[in-house]
């Protein structure tokens, strides 16, 4: 099982890891202003991913492919990575280097499917399971404090 780890930034923001169930950081968020706006990016993450198509950019004269959608590229050290974007184009969540591009791959997927946790300032929040997140007031909703 994963986990959406919410941390706070150097500069007073709130980000999240999402962490696969080994610790691995599976892909990171940008900044956002407060704990809401960081919940809403998660939340945003759980609903775009499961719909998100592939646009492989590595390949020679890909196809582009409406958002939302997960991009795979290659950084300038070579490495693969993803990005996925929103239904408005902006990028929800980056992932870390991969070597492979099968492991890169394999961490989409995960992003897919995971079920996970997400914890707070040290302590278990909400428990989310495949499309489903737990603890903001919606139907399928289980506190796990």
């Amino acid at each position: 099982m994963g986990k959406f780890v919410m941390k706070e930034t150097k500069n007073g923001g709130v980000k999240f890891d999402l962490k696969a169930g080994n610790g691995e950081v599976i892909a990171t968020s940008e900044a956002y202003s407060g704990d809401a706006a960081c919940k809403k990016g998660i939340e945003s993450v759980r609903k775009n991913a499961v719909e998100a198509k592939l646009e492989d950019q590595t390949v020679e004269g890909f196809e582009t492919v409406t958002n939302p959608k997960f991009e795979v590229y290659t950084d300038k050290a070579g490495e693969f990575r993803f990005r996925l974007k929103a239904r408005n184009g902006e990028i929800i969540a980056t992932s870390e280097g991969y070597k492979a591009k099968a492991s890169c791959l394999n961490g989409i997927e995960s992003v897919r499917k995971i079920h996970y946790f997400i914890i707070f300032r040290g302590q278990p929040a909400l428990l989310c399971s495949g499309n489903r997140i737990s603890g903001d007031g919606g139907p399928h909703l289980t506190r796990t404090i």
